[in-house]
Parts: C-alpha cells; structure tokens; sequence
C-alpha cells in the first residue's frame, strides 16, 4: 500500500525545508518593516498635510467671515442706496408733475393772451365796423322813412279804392241775390211742372209718390233685394220718366243751368257676407248710377244728371216694421241747380 504524498514528501525531505522557511519568514519581516516604515513616513507626511490644511482651512474661514462681514457691509449700504434712489425717484416724479403743471398753466396763460389780444383786435375793428354800420343804418332808415310815406300814400289810395270795390261788392251782391232769386224762382217754376209731368206720366201707381219737391221710387219696384240691376219692371217704370225728362228738356230755357238728381237710399238692415257690396253706401250709389245709365240709354244727356248714395242715413220712416224700411228702400229723383 502506498503512502500519501505528502507522508512521504517528509519521510524522504526531512531535515532540508528549515533554511528555506527561515529565509521565507525573514523576508517576510523584512517586508513587514519596510511597510511599517512606509506607513509611518506616510502617516508623518498625512499629519504633516492635515496640519497645514488645517491652517489653510483656518485661514480660509477668517478670509471668509471677513468677506461675510464685507458682503453685510455692502448690503447695508446697497439698501441705503435703494432708499437714496427710490427718494431720489420720488422727488424726480413730484418735479416732473409739478414741471407738467407748470407747463399747463403756463399753456393756458399763453392761450389767455392770445384771445385778449384777439379780443382786443376785435374790439378794435368792430370800433371800425361799427361806425360803418351806425352810418349805413342811417342811410337805411332815411330811406326806410321815404319807402313809408309812400306806403302811406299807397295804402290811403288803397284804402280809398277799397271802399269804392265794397260799394261795388255790395252791389253786385245784391245783384247776384236778385239773379239767383229769379234763378230759384225759374227752377221752382220748372221743378213743379217737372212734377207735374211725372205725376200725369205715372198717375197713382204704388210705389210713387211726391214729396215735397221731389219724386220718390220705392226701390222694390226697381230693384230685387240686395241688387243693383234694375228690373224688367223697374225699366218699364223708369221708361216714362225718361220720355217726360226728355219732354221737358226741350221746354226748359237753355240758360238755365239745371241737373236731376238721382239720390240713393237703403234701409237700416245690414248686408250679408254673401252680398255683393259691401255696405249699404256702395248699395245705393250703385242704385243710382243704374238709374242714370238707364236715363242716358233713354237719350237723357249726361251732363243733366247726377247721382248721390246716401245709404241708411236718411230715413223718412221711423222704425223697424217692414212697411218703414220699405219705404226708406228709395230712388229720388229732384230737378236742382248745378
């Protein structure tokens, strides 16, 4: 059986390691002081430096509590500098407002000169221009007294021919009542044989009547309810009285300036949504303007004859029986002057 290595590396080295171990652990004590030594030097050199660094550090820390106290120093002095400018500013600010003021007042001083011396030039000229108008106001007023005396002369012979054109207005007046009285009297002559006429022409029949100086038409003898188209019936009516107009046309003097009538009227009864007119007024012009068409058909001249509507407004009847609105529902027929 073998042995171990390392048994045998003794068995067969005994006695020869020794010398060699000693000269190993004197080296190793030798390197051991060398780092001793070299700690030393370097701990000695490490004081050394932390010494003067201290120093320094020192140094440096009176350097900068001296520049500490500096630096407060100047703030002191920079803070009152600022309350120096800021002073300074105010005062500056007060002398600008009060330089501006002055200024302004000094604006309006100069303005103020200006308008009195304008003042004073216009002063002076209207002097002058006044003076040249105290004298042309004289000349208007003398010539504004001639201009009134001759108005007065004017005005005296306008007076005086006045009174001349009164008594001649006077007189004519009574010239023009005396023409139109005779007038009157002509057409009233006329007028009753007009009537006359047209009651020979129609005799008694119903729905015709005189009244006062004019000839009545019931309408429901001319026209159907609510219409403005004259009937048969109503034609045959209307066609006598237009032969006895024509009749008496050729027997009235031809400067008897004259015209019949026709007037229009209605009842009081309101027309319904269906009626072709509107109110009772558009009812009875309507109706007389049938009227008239039909005289002029017959022959009658235009230039005779007139038309009127006066719708309800005129009843000759009072109250709401069929018999008065009956009798309001009328043509009239008056011979009249133009």
């Amino acid at each position: 059986m073998a042995l171990p290595r390392h048994i045998q590396f003794g068995q067969n080295d005994q006695g020869d390691y020794w010398p060699g171990f000693v000269d190993a652990l004197a080296t190793l004590l030798l390197v051991i002081v060398f780092l001793l030594a070299v700690f030393t030097a370097g701990q000695f050199a490490l004081s050394t430096a932390l010494s003067g660094r201290d120093e320094q550090l020192a140094e440096l820390n009176a350097r900068l509590s001296t520049l500490a106290q500096e630096l407060n120093l100047a703030r002191s002095e920079n803070e009152q500098l600022a309350l120096r400018v800021r002073g300074l500013e105010s005062e500056r600010d007060a002398l600008a407002a009060t330089n501006l003021a002055l200024e302004a007042s000094m604006a309006g001083l100069r303005e103020g000169l200006a308008a009195a011396r304008a003042a004073l030039e216009e002063e002076e000229a209207l002097s002058e221009e006044a003076q040249a108008t105290i004298a042309l106001l004289n000349n208007q007023m003398a010539a504004l007294r001639e201009e009134l005396a001759r108005l007065n002369e004017a005005l005296n012979a306008a007076e005086a021919r006045e009174a001349e054109l009164e008594a001649e207005v006077v007189n004519l007046g009574r010239r023009l009542n005396a023409a139109l009285a005779s007038e009157v009297a002509r057409l009233a002559r006329y007028r009753s044989d007009f009537l006359e006429a047209m009651m020979g022409v129609l005799g008694d029949r119903s729905g015709v009547r005189v009244s006062g100086d004019r000839f009545v038409f019931e309408t429901d003898i001319l026209f159907a309810s609510g219409s403005a188209e004259l009937s048969e019936d109503g034609r045959a009516a209307l066609t006598p009285i237009a032969d006895a107009i024509l009749q008496l046309i050729g027997e009235l003097p031809s400067d008897l300036d004259w015209v019949l009538r026709v007037d229009g009227h209605t009842d009081r009864v309101p027309l319904g949504p269906s009626a072709p007119f509107r109110s009772n007024w558009e009812l009875s012009t309507a109706r007389a303007l049938s009227v008239i068409e039909y005289l002029e058909s017959r022959g009658v001249p235009s230039r005779r004859l007139l038309a009127a509507g006066f719708g309800e407004h005129h009843p000759i009847a009072q109250g709401r029986t069929a018999e008065a609105y009956a009798r309001n529902r009328r043509i009239e027929l008056k011979l009249d002057a133009r």
